[in-house]
């Protein structure tokens, strides 16, 4: 295939209703799914728990609008848990499209201030996944069915920052 391929630049974020420029994002899966062993040797594999989070690097403008839904829920530690979508599409056709589910904020990074200028001021914001939709890959859940049953969601399906 040729043509135009995804790069950060196709990336469109939202953050629950919001649509935000991020600088730079990121988003990790650990899985400890691990290999059985009987007496030290390979011998199938077992489940393992599983967790993700990521960060969000937000400009002075995004990080005012991410405080205007903080100053809405009462302070930034009241934001309640969202979905957040990353989605790229290139003209020739190739998209991508991840979700993670019940993210929780925590301001990592508020200030990093250089007086030499030269560049936008960066706060990082990290989040956690916390919800049992976990994460889904081009519309595909990552987790199984056998690894949600009996799992049940305590936070709303409407996640909104307004």
């Amino acid at each position: 295939m040729s043509g135009q391929r995804i790069s950060g630049k196709n990336f469109d974020v939202r953050i629950g209703t919001l649509a935000v420029t991020v600088s730079k994002c990121t988003l990790s899966l650990e899985d400890n799914t691990e290999v059985a062993k009987d007496n030290g040797v390979p011998n199938g594999w077992v489940d393992g728990d599983v967790q993700a989070d990521g960060d969000l690097e937000l400009d002075a403008l995004a990080m005012s609008l991410l405080a205007e839904a903080a100053k809405s829920a009462g302070s930034f530690r009241d934001l309640p848990a969202f979905d957040i979508l990353f989605y790229a599409k290139t003209g020739s056709g190739e998209e991508m499209k991840v979700e993670a589910f019940g993210c929780k904020l925590k301001v990592e990074s508020l200030l990093d201030v250089d007086r030499k200028g030269g560049e936008k001021h960066i706060s990082k914001v990290k989040f956690m996944v916390t919800s049992p939709d976990f994460v889904r890959i081009n519309g595909v859940p990552y987790l199984s069915r056998a690894d949600t049953e009996g799992v049940v969601d305590a936070s709303s399906r409407s996640r909104s920052l307004f």
